[in-house]
């Protein structure tokens, strides 16, 4: 007969290894990141940057699931840096732009090999890989549907 509380257990809980997992690759990335002096969540927003040149602090958080308090001190750190400019936007002076500055487009080449070093770090297979990043896309779906 099962018990009451086993659902409490840690090894039957589905956030415990998404929570382990991304503090280790996180962990994983430091090295290279220190490299180029950033943090995950720094790096993570030049990749936006890297995409999309001039944005919205609004649309940066959607993209990586982040609020504007932890999105803003992340932000002014890289603007001290160089990497990007922040400016009202003229139609609407509450919408506040980012854009990528040429050092932050330059930072883009050093950056360049991150993804595949982590990926040997890693050691799974072309389709492990796919299918993880489906699974957790989906997940990532679900739960946003969830908050809307």
């Amino acid at each position: 007969m099962p018990d009451r509380f086993d659902a409490l257990k840690l090894e039957n809980q589905i956030c415990f290894p998404l929570y382990a997992c991304s503090k280790e690759v996180v962990r994983k990335y430091k090295p290279y990141l220190d490299a180029i002096d950033l943090t995950y969540t720094q790096y993570i927003t030049m990749m936006v940057l890297w995409e999309h040149k001039e944005i919205t602090v609004k649309e940066i958080g959607e993209f990586l699931y982040l609020d504007s308090g932890t999105l803003t001190p992340v932000l002014k750190t890289l603007e001290k840096k160089g990497f990007l400019t922040r400016h009202r936007s003229g139609e609407d002076e509450r919408v506040l732009k980012i854009c990528i500055t040429e050092k932050g487009e330059e930072l883009k080449e050093q950056a360049a090999d991150i993804p595949l070093k982590m990926g040997a770090c890693l050691k799974l297979t072309r389709e492990e890989a796919q299918e993880l990043y489906s699974l957790l896309y989906k997940v990532m779906d679900l739960v946003a549907d969830e908050k809307a």
